[in-house]
């Protein structure tokens, strides 16, 4: 079943403006969107809710943006839960986090796979509570066929942590006798990337008011357009997707070069 159904919001019946709409938001809308999830403390804060209550409200949004990313036409969503200097945060908040992703795997696994979702993790897995490995490895496995859209979710995830794994990896290959140093460029080690075998994002989005990466996807997000928004997490809307895709639409990415000639404009018709 395709993630974008009526009941998620997208409308059997449209008025021709609408129509017209929708198929120019599709046809301007990334093929892998990222998303760096932030601020779910500070809306809770600013709430007078306690930071239980703004990662649960920031579990429960992915739902809904991940559904309007399929409806808008996204095939993959890459977005950053808990990264590897999350560590430091105190460990009853911690536990907390991974507690929201069993519940979240329990209560959504079922819908996303009738839906068309595959779900993946990245990141390092081995410091993760060893039931919480298991539940992923079957919420991965139980999807595995599915093609609607690609959902990542980044846990104990960093960007540098990934470049180093990379490293190792490829090192490993050249000794087994696999590569040959001579034949190694930047496909080759994109490839020993954790997403090495995904397109690099088009779009990354950040929310929560803050104008960085925060180690996330570093070498992926290289030629991505960026987007920050100045709202939290829990109250970024679909809307403000939308908002966050046009901006994306109105763009022309160049990959470096100068010249009308060899940048790519994003909202043109192919």
């Amino acid at each position: 079943m395709d993630l974008g159904d009526a009941r998620l919001g997208v409308k059997q019946e449209m008025s021709s403006d609408r129509r017209t709409d929708w198929t120019r938001r599709r046809r301007a809308a990334p093929h892998h969107l990222a998303i760096i999830m932030d601020g779910n403390r500070r809306w809770a804060a600013a709430h007078g809710l306690s930071t239980h209550d703004g990662h649960r409200a920031g579990a429960r949004n992915l739902r809904s943006i991940a559904m309007g990313c399929a409806d808008a036409g996204i095939k993959c969503l890459t977005v950053f839960a808990f990264s590897t200097e999350n560590w430091r945060r105190p460990s009853i908040e911690v536990n907390l986090l991974f507690g929201l992703m069993r519940e979240t795997l329990f209560s959504e696994l079922d819908e996303l796979d009738q839906r068309g979702a595959r779900l993946r993790l990245i990141g390092n897995k081995n410091r993760l509570p060893p039931d919480l490995q298991e539940l992923v490895a079957h919420a991965e496995e139980r999807t595995s066929g599915n093609s609607e859209l690609a959902l990542n979710i980044a846990l104990n995830y960093g960007g540098r942590w990934d470049i180093v794994q990379a490293a190792r990896a490829l090192s490993s290959a050249i000794q087994a006798g696999e590569i040959e140093l001579r034949d190694i460029d930047e496909h080759t080690f994109s490839g020993f990337l954790e997403l090495g075998d995904l397109p690099a994002p088009d779009l990354c989005i950040r929310t929560g008011g803050e104008f960085r990466l925060s180690n996330f996807m570093l070498w992926d997000l290289a030629y991505s357009e960026l987007y920050f928004s100045r709202r939290f997490w829990p109250e970024f809307t679909v809307e403000d997707l939308h908002n966050a895709l046009e901006s994306y639409g109105s763009r022309q990415r160049r990959f470096g070069a100068s010249g009308s000639g060899s940048s790519v404009r994003v909202g043109a018709s192919s």
